[in-house]
């Protein structure tokens, strides 16, 4: 069976990281953690936890990173790549995602926006990742000629899974019950970055209920949350309902 490399594009404060578990815990996958991410720090010197740290472990060559990205691996079907939307900094080649399977995790941008804030307070358009995800979203279309599969945060933790069969149906590889717990604990293929972000993760066994959430957002983040709506629409409208056929 030739190697199956699915690139999931999420922005931050998403399930981005249970996602991956999820994957990871299929025995045909092989996942990788936010390879760009060297890159991204090393390139906008953005003072993220651990970022020295980040730097020296990995790759900050992009065009390196993505030559690792396409590597043939003969002992695994499905190698999973986990990226940050924002860490695609323009000046990155585009070309690669023709020879990928990629897909899009979005996430309703007010709760995003809330929990994003407890980390960045005055965050920036940029920052939320999500006109870098409706660009890549574009940039996919048009290589591959068809729109890839976009799922909603909310959906999968509603419908762990219906949403999994779903996505699996859609990138054409076989659902794996696995998929729908995993053993908890820090994995080896975390980035060294796990410290300081993981914890629930590293606590969990599998995704976490959905709980509705409807805190109003301070008025300085009014302007933000109105520049994210349609942004986040754009690709809503793709998105994969769990009562699709």
């Amino acid at each position: 069976m030739p190697q199956r490399i699915i690139a999931m594009w999420s922005g931050p404060r998403n399930i981005s990281t249970a996602l991956m578990r999820s994957w990871g815990s299929r025995s045909d996958t092989r996942v990788l953690d936010e390879p760009f991410y060297a890159h991204y720090l090393l390139s906008t010197g953005y003072q993220h936890p651990g970022a020295e740290e980040i730097i020296g472990s990995y790759s900050s060559d992009w065009r390196a990173v993505i030559d690792e990205l396409l590597r043939e691996r003969g002992d695994i079907a499905i190698l999973y790549q986990k990226h940050m939307t924002h860490h695609m900094l323009p000046h990155i080649d585009r070309s690669w995602l023709g020879k990928v399977s990629s897909s899009f995790l979005i996430r309703e941008p007010r709760r995003m926006l809330l929990s994003l804030m407890k980390v960045i307070p005055e965050p920036g358009l940029e920052q939320t990742g999500l006109p870098q995800q409706v660009e890549l979203f574009e940039t996919v279309c048009a290589l591959t000629g068809a729109a890839p599969p976009v799922i909603d945060a909310r959906d999968v933790l509603q419908q762990p899974a219906t949403m999994l069969r779903h996505l699996c149906c859609a990138l054409d590889v076989p659902f794996c019950s696995g998929m729908l717990s995993w053993p908890p604990g820090v994995r080896a293929t975390d980035g060294v970055w796990a410290k300081h972000w993981y914890a629930a993760v590293e606590r969990s066994t599998g995704f976490a209920p959905y709980q509705a959430d409807d805190s109003p957002l301070p008025e300085r983040l009014r302007g933000l949350l109105d520049a994210c709506q349609p942004l986040y629409d754009t690709l809503a409208r793709y998105r994969i309902r769990p009562g699709a056929a």
